[in-house]
């Protein structure tokens, strides 16, 4: 394993949340499994042994209080920006904490595992790279368990570079877009291995994954936080009638915001 923690690093995890989701409003304080939605991830994420602090990365608008309540309540720390530029808003919030690194997360991801955060971190350091995820395309990962990381004096680089409304909103895509300009890694599964699954999703963007993840959050058996991803995957497979509730779902493509 190749050493993660130092004094001359600091890496924190950045879960980019807001109330106002155009699909599913409120859905990151919806409850799963007794918990709002983003208490079940930060639970999750906090096991994760190669990230140093959290920090939600919320709005200035009101309705984000709510937000705020619940990170004042759990302790976690948060940062409140503009709502449409989320890439300034993710990287003043790294700013604010004086962070070398972000470990970027969606706050739609509550089934986050702290295992694939600790692998993404550690392949990126491994192999110095400027930008990795395990989840680049529709090939691999179910959506939902997304993970990458960046050093935060690329994206303040970047945040120079482009005025593109896609870049603003989608914090890192300006990295995968320029292969140039960063050397990329991509840390997924092949085919034969049980996390490869991309038809299916375990995000919460509509009422039918809604439906889904309460589901999954009733089955853990208890576990919580240390229910993994393969665990999920492996009860998703014998449970097949439950992918079939929001199988329909059409997701959202990069451009349309």
């Amino acid at each position: 394993m190749t050493p993660v923690k130092s004094e001359k690093r600091k890496i924190i995890v950045s879960i980019e949340a807001r109330m106002t989701s155009s699909r599913l409003p409120g859905k990151v304080l919806l409850d799963l499994g007794g918990r709002p939605a983003l208490e079940q991830m930060i639970t999750r994420i906090r096991q994760s042994k190669c990230i140093d602090d959290i920090v939600v990365a919320t709005t200035i608008n009101p309705s984000d209080d709510a937000i705020v309540q619940l990170c004042e309540k759990l302790g976690c720390h948060y940062f409140r920006g503009d709502e449409h530029d989320v890439l300034l808003r993710v990287l003043r919030a790294a700013q604010k904490f004086n962070a070398t690194h972000v470990v970027g997360l969606t706050g739609d991801c509550p089934l986050i595992d702290p295992g694939h955060i600790d692998q993404v971190v550690e392949y990126f350091f491994a192999n110095d790279f400027d930008y990795v995820t395990n989840r680049l395309s529709d090939e691999g990962l179910p959506a939902g368990f997304d993970v990458q990381i960046y050093k935060v004096a690329d994206l303040a680089k970047i945040e120079t570079l482009t005025k593109d409304p896609t870049d603003r909103v989608h914090v890192t895509c300006y990295f995968y877009n320029h292969p140039a300009q960063f050397k990329i890694g991509v840390l997924s599964p092949k085919k034969h291995d049980l996390e490869y699954w991309p038809e299916l999703a375990v995000t919460l963007d509509e009422p039918s994954d809604y439906l889904l993840l309460k589901e999954i959050f009733a089955a853990d058996g208890g576990k919580g936080a240390a229910f993994s991803a393969k665990e999920i995957i492996s009860y998703l497979k014998a449970h097949p009638q439950l992918v079939k509730i929001n199988q329909e779902v059409r997701r959202k493509q990069l451009h349309e915001g």
